[in-house]
């Protein structure tokens, strides 16, 4: 539950305090709830379990056969069972304030026994969040987002040790670490606030995660049902001196968003490719795990030099982080700075090739060459740029009142838009040589 930035942690820039809040926290602060008790022989079974953020979990959970409610609450702490008081608490450990307990964010799961069972409900469980992440869970770090099955009754114990043991030799097998999931009795149970229940449900375009680690239980009726995992990247396919992978989940709005805004207008010099398997390709390495979706690691040298994790709709963020990654320090300094380079020392001065200056982060195109003219003032200067390649802004700035222009697809700096320039429209465009990058025509 998080959205970044980003999340909100989601991603926030990534981290402090913003880490332990999470997009949840944009709710208004509930009242308190109140506690509820669970009746192990009512004729509908329910069992608590803690998956991170239940906005996803109460989702994935009621989506499976035989489960007939699920509710979202906090189980097992220490102080008040509210909202507030869970992200307070969690504030304090951190910060050393307190050695309370607090309580993990979960779900009460009610099902069906003549439509399912325990054990199909425990497998829901294992295979819709990643249990080997301790006190996280994709990009929600704290111990309220512990991976946790609070049971009522001594065969939910049973159940839980045991499909717990089984789905540990098909995670060692994939290569992940060792459960860390708490199963432990149930304590004390509170009911969330409404604006929790049903959140998805309320917010289609709510927190993507990754939606587990993609591994099956063995043996279990989902293998036959459920389709194959992704297949991984195969690193051949790929550019090995610099690579950008986008980290994709199913049914993910924020990847879909990210697609449409950005990804179908791709024209960047930096190769792309998106997938659905959260491994890296064969032989190539990422810093750590992946938090959310989607997670955009850039990739050199078949390393992870960089990250972009999450998206909101804020392109010009994702490209300024990108461009951060392949301009040059005096490039940076203009691009994002608006600097300005020294006259008659920039790039493209005495450039007269049929052909378009681009975007050097997007590749957008921004003017064409039989626009370019000489101004002798030793900027490349245009009278006129493409269609709807620029956006126009007051620069007050030096005791001067100027009219800036930046790219519209990355929103750097360019240079500066004046009124003396050559017909037919009388414009100048003086533009720093060093922000723009030629691509000549075919056979030129």
């Amino acid at each position: 539950m998080a959205r970044l930035s980003q999340y909100h942690l989601f991603l926030v820039p990534i981290l402090g305090l913003s880490m332990l809040v999470s997009a949840c926290a944009r709710e208004n602060p509930p009242t308190a709830a109140k506690a509820v008790s669970l009746d192990a022989n009512a004729p509908l079974q329910s069992i608590v379990l803690g998956m991170g953020c239940f906005w996803g979990a109460e989702k994935r959970m009621s989506e499976l056969p035989g489960v007939v409610e699920v509710e979202s609450g906090y189980a097992n702490g220490e102080v008040e069972g509210s909202y507030k008081a869970v992200l307070a608490q969690e504030r304090a450990l951190r910060a050393g304030r307190s050695s309370k307990r607090n309580h993990a964010e979960v779900v009460k799961v009610t099902f069906d026994h003549a439509r399912t069972t325990l054990e199909a409900v425990l497998i829901g469980f294992w295979e819709n969040h990643d249990p080997t992440q301790g006190d996280r869970q994709g990009n929600d770090i704290g111990s309220n987002y512990r991976s946790a099955i609070y049971y009522s009754s001594p065969a939910q114990a049973e159940a839980a040790r045991k499909t717990r043991d089984t789905y540990q030799k098909a995670l060692s097998a994939a290569g992940y670490g060792r459960i860390t999931t708490e199963i432990a009795p149930l304590k004390v149970y509170y009911r969330a606030e409404e604006d929790h229940q049903d959140y998805l449900k309320k917010n289609p375009d709510g927190y993507c995660g990754l939606g587990g680690t993609k591994v099956k239980y063995p043996g279990s009726a989902n293998n036959a049902a459920t389709a194959p995992p992704a297949p991984r990247l195969e690193a051949k396919a790929l550019n090995y001196e610099r690579q950008l992978v986008v980290f994709e989940a199913e049914d993910c709005a924020f990847c879909k968003q990210f697609k449409a805004e950005v990804l179908d207008h791709w024209r960047s010099p930096v190769p792309v490719v998106r997938t659905l398997n959260s491994n890296p390709p064969a032989g190539w390495q990422l810093e750590k795990a992946l938090f959310a979706t989607p997670t955009i690691v850039l990739f050199e040298q078949g390393r992870e030099v960089s990250r972009y994790t999450g998206y909101n709709g804020d392109h010009t963020r994702f490209w300024k982080w990108l461009g951060y990654r392949l301009l040059t320090p005096e490039q940076r300094r203009i691009a994002f700075e608006s600097g300005t380079e020294r006259p008659f020392t920039g790039s493209h001065l005495d450039e007269k090739r049929p052909g378009t200056f681009v975007d050097p982060i997007t590749g957008a195109p921004l003017f064409r060459s039989d626009a370019k003219y000489d101004s002798g003032t030793g900027w490349p200067s245009f009278f006129s740029p493409l269609p709807g390649a620029l956006t126009y802004h007051e620069d007050r700035s030096h005791g001067m009142r100027r009219i800036e222009v930046r790219s519209a697809s990355s929103g750097i700096h360019l240079g500066h838009v004046f009124d003396d320039g050559p017909p037919p429209t009388g414009k100048r465009y003086c533009i720093n040589g060093n922000v723009l990058k030629f691509v000549p025509d075919a056979g030129h």
